[in-house]
């Protein structure tokens, strides 16, 4: 008798056991580490050979499901004038008017719209970018490289630290933008194929 009188209480803490782990499996908010991240872009040369270039100075934060591999609220924003190809006469162009037009718009912003998993570590992410003004959606295909202690300190790392990697593809055409610099007579290419890298901090 004594032993059915504990049964109810033995499966209401089995359901509380229950609610907590999937409250810890909740997602987690992430903030990228501008020390290690890369956005990078390649761009067509007159046919020649692509033009590989970065932007230097970006922020950015998203949250992660790990059990889930869901990942959300992404967003990252790009200093626009801090493009870098590795020639100065080229990167001052890309600042101006005829392409980037850092003055006037000083930001590249990434708002992430939706994502869903197409793999154990692989998976697509919607979202909306905006570029001189104009916001287009752009689609991501994301991996899911690693999640773990970091095994080094320095810099925001000054501390031990949960870190998440990933890497991005995608690609976009920047007349869609406004940016018709050189498309019609093949001089610059039109689609821009993006390289993202991206560390995370778990906050």
């Amino acid at each position: 008798m004594t032993r059915m009188r504990q049964l109810p209480a033995l499966m209401m803490a089995a359901v509380l056991m229950l609610g907590a782990a999937r409250a810890e499996a909740a997602p987690e908010a992430y903030k990228i580490d501008p020390e290690h991240l890369s956005i990078g872009f390649l761009v067509d040369h007159i046919g020649y050979a692509k033009v590989l270039g970065l932007f230097r100075e970006a922020e950015g934060s998203f949250r992660f499901d790990r059990e889930t591999r869901q990942l959300s609220d992404i967003t990252v924003t790009i200093d626009s004038a801090s493009v870098y190809t590795a020639h100065d006469k080229r990167d001052e162009h890309l600042r101006g008017p005829d392409f980037l037009n850092a003055g006037e718009f000083p930001e590249i912003i990434f708002t992430m719209t939706g994502s869903e998993p197409t793999g154990e570590r692989t998976g697509k992410v919607t979202g909306d970018l905006t570029i001189l003004g104009v916001t287009k959606p752009v689609t991501l295909e994301v991996t899911w490289n690693k999640s773990g202690e970091y095994p080094f300190g320095g810099g925001l790392l000054s501390k031990p630290n949960f870190v998440t990697g990933i890497s991005a593809r995608g690609s976009f055409k920047r007349s869609d933008f406004g940016m018709m610099y050189a498309v019609e007579n093949g001089l610059v290419g039109d689609r821009v194929d993006l390289i993202i890298e991206a560390e995370a901090i778990r906050q």
